[in-house]
């Protein structure tokens, strides 16, 4: 005897009780690990940076693990590493007091070492597919950033580079040697 699944939209999931970090994914909560401290310090180091260049540029909003509604019926609810949304996509309201009814425009995600490969490419692919501009994958263990954006292509920043993406972050450059130094 099969059972039925009662899948939740971003609202239902918004208005559940409880602190646990966890995300929806096409209509079920999934629970996700907390992550570990080389991902807090390299999230919040980027965090610290593009706040500087978004306030020095007026360019927008940057926050960090809030919830993006990315699809719906089923619900899909994303909550990256680090998020930047451009100035002129803020909803006229503001900013959500729940759910963001948007992608953000650069989703980053530090990947842990209990993130899978398939994990990783998927919520690349999610992004993407909702109309992120950018998706940046960070990966501590061999300090590198991966650059995905909605073309299909892929660029790799190494210890050295400089990513830089002036359609969509006019003016800021992330030095990948200070990421990790």
């Amino acid at each position: 005897m099969s059972t039925a699944v009662h899948l939740l939209t971003a609202e239902e999931f918004f208005a559940l009780p409880g602190s646990r970090h966890q995300e929806l994914i096409y209509g079920e909560v999934i629970d996700v690990m907390p992550p570990g401290g080389s991902h807090g310090i390299v999230a919040a180091l980027i965090t610290a940076l593009l706040i500087q260049w978004s306030r020095r540029e007026s360019a927008g909003r940057v926050g960090v693990e809030s919830g993006f509604t990315l699809k719906r019926d089923p619900d899909l609810v994303r909550g990256p590493d680090v998020y930047y949304v451009r100035a002129d996509r803020i909803p006229e309201g503001g900013i959500p007091e729940g759910f963001w009814n948007i992608a953000p425009d650069l989703a980053i995600e530090v990947v842990s070492p209990n993130d899978t490969a398939g994990e990783v490419r998927a919520k690349v692919r999610e992004y993407l597919a909702a109309g992120s501009a950018a998706v940046w994958v960070i990966y501590p263990s061999t300090r590198e950033v991966i650059a995905h954006t909605p073309d299909g292509l892929a660029h790799t920043y190494g210890p050295g580079s400089t990513l830089e993406m002036p359609d969509l972050l006019p003016g800021f450059n992330l030095v990948i040697n200070e990421v990790f130094g």
